[in-house]
C-alpha cells in the first residue's frame, strides 16, 4: 500500500484513466503555452483569443482550450465575456 502523499506513477494512471489523463495533460499544455505567451508580451492586453484558431494551431479539442481558458481566468490572465469572446486581461 502506498504511503499518504506518495505519487502514483503516470503509467499506472494512464492504464486506469487513459482518456481523462490525455485531456488533462493537453489542457495543461495549452494553459502553459498561452500563459507564457501572455506573460512574455506576445499576446497583448485586450487582445482577443480566438478559440477556433487555437484549436487548429495546437491540434486540440474545444474542451481542452475551454479548460485552459478557465484556468487562465482563475489566474487573472484572461477575461471571458459570454457571447463576446475571451481577451487577455
Amino acid at each position: 500500500m502506498k504511503k499518504s502523499g506518495e505519487r502514483i506513477p503516470t503509467k499506472v494512471l494512464r492504464e486506469i484513466f487513459p482518456n481523462k489523463l490525455k485531456r488533462s495533460l493537453a489542457s495543461e499544455r495549452v494553459y502553459t503555452q498561452l500563459k507564457q505567451m501572455i506573460l512574455s508580451g506576445r499576446l497583448k492586453k485586450g487582445q482577443r483569443l480566438m478559440r477556433g484558431e487555437i484549436v487548429k494551431s495546437l491540434n486540440v479539442s474545444e474542451v481542452v482550450v475551454s479548460r485552459a481558458f478557465s484556468q487562465l481566468k482563475k489566474d487573472g490572465l484572461v477575461i471571458i465575456k459570454g457571447r463576446v469572446g475571451s481577451f487577455v486581461a
